[in-house]
């Protein structure tokens, strides 16, 4: 049985978002010091324990051991486009400096026509040379992604890829058989027992990968190279402090061919960094660290509620002397 990890300061934060994602209005987590800096835990609030663990992974990682070199110095991103009316959209993209945009689609059963619009402005803003992509977070049946995706292939004037437009691998290779737009996996693989085993080769044409979820950025790096795709990483709705490990992943990929899904600090009303990592022309840097979070915006997006502060240090609890055990 190994020591507990070393953890020197702990704060539980509560962030509004700009705009309802995932079912959300306000981001919530732990941020940790430890030894080498700064990490995040974040598990959403319905995730199990043996999820939820993974996530502490990841920021025992940050703050204990750091992350491997990186093998470039800075990520090309795309900019995130949520269930918004078809002008946000427009705004959104128009104002981010990317030439790629994740737009989210199927928040609701009867969405088509609002996704549809929704896509049209994204490709007004980008104009003809811009990438889009959109995500369906695994909400279709297979005929109904097919139908779905057509549709909107058009109205994109083209899409580079569709990720996870149902929920399993063998439903994401039926899909796939049937469109011409190359599909992506993205919760077949973070959600899996096993994401080492995960047999998605035959069921999706690339790999969006999140470390945060996946136990940090070694273990999401073996993840990679286990699927045997081209990936794209993603974030998880992590402040800055989380949103680094996404990077340092990025950075030490040995391949990169895609914009990542990482220019989502803007989803947020703010962020416990100043300056936050926010893109430039499309673009983030590759942090060696993670960044250290601003004395006085902890104090201002310090967790109101004393009992859902004392559910998450509880939670965080648990998790570490569960691992504590195990080991």
């Amino acid at each position: 049985m190994s020591e507990l990890p070393r953890i020197d300061e702990v704060h539980v934060y509560a962030i509004p978002l700009r705009s309802k994602f995932r079912g959300i209005t306000v981001r919530e987590g732990v941020l940790l010091r430890g030894p080498r800096g700064w990490g995040e835990f974040c598990p959403f609030t319905e995730y199990a324990d043996h999820e939820a663990a993974h996530w502490l992974d990841t920021a025992l990682e940050q703050v204990t051991v750091g992350w491997p070199e990186p093998v470039r110095d800075r990520i090309p991103v795309n900019c995130t486009v949520p269930a918004v009316g078809a002008q946000r959209a427009f705004e959104l993209v128009a104002g981010s400096g990317c030439r790629t945009a994740k737009v989210k689609v199927a928040d609701h059963p009867e969405s088509l026509r609002e996704d549809l619009a929704r896509v049209e402005a994204v490709r007004s803003a980008l104009g003809p040379g811009g990438a889009i992509r959109v995500d369906a977070n695994a909400v279709w049946d297979v005929a109904t992604a097919v139908r779905h995706i057509r549709e909107i292939d058009r109205a994109a004037g083209g899409l580079e890829y569709v990720e996870q437009p149902c929920r399993t691998v063998e439903e994401l290779a039926a899909v796939r058989r049937r469109v011409e737009v190359p599909v992506a996996a993205d919760e077949s693989i973070r959600r899996a027992e096993d994401p080492l085993r995960v047999a998605v080769a035959g069921a999706a044409d690339i790999a969006v990968l999140k470390c945060t979820p996946l136990g940090g950025v070694r273990r999401a790096l073996r993840v990679a190279e286990a699927a045997g795709l081209p990936c794209v990483i993603s974030s998880a709705l992590e402040t800055s402090v989380g949103l680094a490990a996404q990077l340092a992943l990025a950075g030490a990929l040995p391949e990169l061919d895609h914009a990542c899904g990482l220019g989502t600090v803007d989803l947020f009303e703010g962020d416990v960094v100043a300056p936050s990592l926010r893109p430039v022309d499309g673009f983030l840097p590759v942090p060696r660290t993670a960044p250290e979070p601003d004395p006085g915006l902890l104090e201002k997006y310090r967790h109101p509620d004393p009992a859902r502060t004392e559910w998450w240090i509880a939670r965080l609890r648990r998790l570490l002397e569960a691992r504590h055990t195990e080991e």
